[in-house]
């Protein structure tokens, strides 16, 4: 849960890096909660507006994490456009958040991995 937070808490930080674990944590709690609220949406018949609103909250802590995971394989965030060319782009983004990042320092900031986690 406190990885979900402090991507909430830096919601328009485009800048530096984020760690795989940050990343994909943030992924599986907007899944589960996803879920959560499509399931309550549909108990008190309000079909997706829920969800849409939640989503509509996490999309720029969600594009923001992206963007400094793709900072920490020591990719520009402009990658994240790959993910429009239809299921190549989707598959090559997956790799990319998925790999490891740059063991060192590198132009989008020092190793995450380094620093001490909030918390």
């Amino acid at each position: 849960m406190s990885w979900y937070l402090a991507v909430l808490k830096n919601y328009v930080g485009f800048s530096g890096r984020a760690r795989r674990t940050e990343y994909w944590m943030f992924v599986l709690f907007n899944i589960v909660i996803s879920l959560v609220l499509g399931v309550i949406g549909a108990v008190i018949e309000q079909g997706s507006l829920l969800g849409s609103i939640y989503a509509l909250a996490v999309l720029i802590p969600g594009l923001a994490v992206a963007v400094r995971r793709l900072h920490d394989t020591g990719r520009s965030g402009w990658w994240l456009l790959i993910s429009l060319v239809p299921l190549i782009g989707f598959i090559v983004l997956i790799v990319f958040m998925a790999s490891e990042g740059e063991s060192g320092g590198n132009a989008y900031g020092s190793n995450p991995k380094l620093a001490p986690v909030l918390g």
